[in-house]
């Protein structure tokens, strides 16, 4: 997570969705940035809502504009399946070694997911609080000129974004079946990412 304390905005580090570059690009230009603990890097509105904005109250600020970006859900959980599929998780739970994609994602849409389909949720990451706080600002993360366009206003000329974090690339195959499964089961993820325009050029 990114704060920019005299611009009044806050980038929320939705995983998966390119952030981590942003980070690292932004990182010196930022007043704060939260990169550990992972619950806390990357908090969703409502963690952000318990320990963060009543710490901005308190120096003064009513409000920062949150920022997220949300990656279209196919796309989201084959990022996960790929990452989960790294050498260093072999033999462990979370692992996805060795199982389809068709396995993960019918596991992801589980009332309880097991350890290697347990990736969260796009939508339930964003979720509006009773009290007001709520993103602001949505960007697909397949418009990265639309990102770019946006911070470049709020904050000035922008370094060059590295390419980073980046899962190993893999065939994913659905079976017509999963997909509707999918979708079905997670359709306030996909109904979120369709809702947002495209802003770049």
């Amino acid at each position: 997570m990114l704060v920019f304390w005299n611009e009044r905005l806050v980038l929320l580090s939705v995983p998966k969705t390119g952030t981590h570059a942003y980070t690292q690009a932004l990182g010196p230009r930022a007043s704060m940035v939260v990169t550990d603990p992972p619950e806390l890097k990357h908090a969703p509105v409502y963690r952000y809502n318990r320990f963060f904005r009543p710490m901005f109250e308190k120096m003064g600020v009513d409000e920062m504009d949150l920022v997220a970006v949300i990656r279209e859900p196919l796309s989201w959980f084959g990022s996960w399946y790929r990452y989960r599929q790294r050498p260093a998780l072999d033999g462990r739970p979370t692992s996805t070694k060795g199982r389809s994609f068709d396995e993960f994602l019918t596991a992801c849409c589980a009332d309880n997911p097991p350890a290697f389909a347990n990736v969260g949720n796009q939508a339930k990451f964003v979720e509006a609080r009773p009290n007001g706080t709520a993103v602001r600002h949505f960007f697909r993360y397949e418009d990265q000129p639309g990102l770019r366009a946006f911070l470049t206003e709020r904050l000035g000329p922008l370094p060059e974004i590295p390419s980073v974090n980046v899962s190993p690339s893999s065939p994913l195959e659905i079976s017509p079946d999963v997909e509707v499964a999918v979708r079905r089961a997670r359709a306030a993820e996909f109904a979120l990412w369709e809702s947002i325009p495209i802003r770049g050029a």
